[in-house]
């Protein structure tokens, strides 16, 4: 049966004719449509994605966690869905909205049908939503906390899920890392996906190179051991000495959800003991933010962060623009960036740092996501960056 998107008070409790399921936000709007994926309830932060594929390497981002996603991009599930594509084994997403009924997948890599994947990974969401209008409620109010619920009895207590939208504290103090990293050292060693021939196997590593695991997508360290590192991932609250003890040649920060700033009251005074170490870093996304805060700058939540595979990325020491994929609700303040740290990309939607490098030193890290999945692949050249580094910083010892 169709139902038609329609936005009502939270005090009327009667949902339209065939509805299955709900958004209700903390300020009482509701959002009525069909239940797509597993029932139940999720409770975050709604935000937006406007990649138009990719969207099971964005729910399966670890970056994502405490998080409701509205997909813009209306046709959501025609490639299906494949064990390929897992950015990790478990999904930190807690929800999708997407506009029309999930599409039936018509691609030669599908597994299984998107419907069915939600159902096997516990994730409920919602179809029949004018995400056109969620969306301008995002970028003019800033991303709400909210509640998908998904009962296929129809029966809603719209008064308690808005409850729930209102308890629920918000990302800002939140440190998520310590929920999606792994809980041990691993050895990584497989490279990135081919065409019609799967994942390749880890060429000859030339470079030991030490992940920190704040919430790291899988393709991330493909990338860097297609760069010829031998990968060694540490979990999230690994020492100082801890990751010393691997011999790494350069230490990788990963992406990961949540506020740095809280993340940081564990991770900052590691990043700190490698940099006097002077081993080479190289952070993305949260792994960005944390050794700013490292390095003595600020990071703040932003009004309206960046959630997409278009996003117009300047660097200012080159002039290219290039076209990233990006995934933060919280950015590194320039202004703070203290003497001897220069940002190095800058954002051309909204003027946000982007980027940064250390004087006289081989540290740098960017906001956004170089290892493109999804996303386009115009900043893959990092990885060659930072290998170019830790080669100079070991022929000069």
């Amino acid at each position: 049966m169709h139902v038609s998107t329609m936005h009502a008070p939270a005090c009327d409790p009667t949902p339209p004719p065939g509805a299955t399921a709900a958004v209700v936000l903390a300020d009482g709007s509701v959002f009525w449509g069909r239940g797509i994926g597993a029932a139940g309830t999720a409770i975050g932060e709604v935000c937006f994605n406007t990649s138009m594929t990719g969207y099971q390497e964005i729910l399966t981002d670890p970056s994502y966690a405490g998080q409701i996603i509205t997909f813009t991009f209306p046709h959501i599930g025609n490639v299906g869905a494949n064990p390929e594509d897992l950015e990790t084994t478990t999904p930190a997403a807690r929800g999708l909205i997407v506009r029309q009924d999930i599409t039936e997948p018509s691609n030669w890599r599908a597994a299984r049908g998107l419907d069915d994947w939600l159902k096997r990974a516990d994730l409920p969401g919602i179809a029949g939503v004018d995400t056109r209008r969620l969306t301008r409620r995002i970028r003019d109010g800033g991303a709400p906390s909210g509640v998908v619920a998904h009962r296929p009895d129809g029966r809603f207590d719209l008064d308690a899920l808005v409850r729930q939208a209102r308890d629920w504290p918000g990302l800002a103090g939140m440190d998520l890392a310590r929920e999606v990293t792994r809980r041990q050292t691993e050895h990584w060693a497989e490279g990135r996906w081919r065409w019609a021939e799967g994942f390749a196997d880890a060429p000859p590593p030339t470079r030991r190179v030490v992940a920190v695991d704040y919430g790291a997508k899988r393709n991330i360290l493909r990338c860097l051991v297609a760069s010829g590192a031998a990968v060694t991932v540490v979990p999230a609250t690994a020492t100082a000495d801890e990751i010393a003890a691997h011999r790494p040649d350069g230490v990788f920060l990963s992406n990961g959800p949540g506020d740095p700033a809280a993340t940081g009251t564990y991770a900052v005074p590691v990043v700190r003991a490698l940099i006097d170490r002077g081993v080479p870093i190289f952070g993305i996304c949260l792994g960005h933010q944390i050794l700013a805060l490292a390095l003595g700058a600020r990071t703040a939540k932003m009004h309206l962060g960046h959630r997409g595979a278009n996003h117009p990325v300047k660097d200012l020491e080159t002039g290219r623009v290039e076209i990233t994929s990006q995934n933060h609700g919280f950015a590194v303040d320039p202004d703070s960036l203290p003497d001897g740290i220069r940002a190095t990309h800058v954002s051309l939607f909204d003027g946000s740092n982007e980027g940064l490098a250390v004087a006289d030193r081989p540290i740098f890290s960017v906001q956004y996501h170089p290892e493109a999945s999804p996303g386009p692949m115009d900043s893959h050249y990092l990885f060659d960056r930072f290998a170019r580094l830790i080669d100079a910083h070991r022929s000069a010892a």
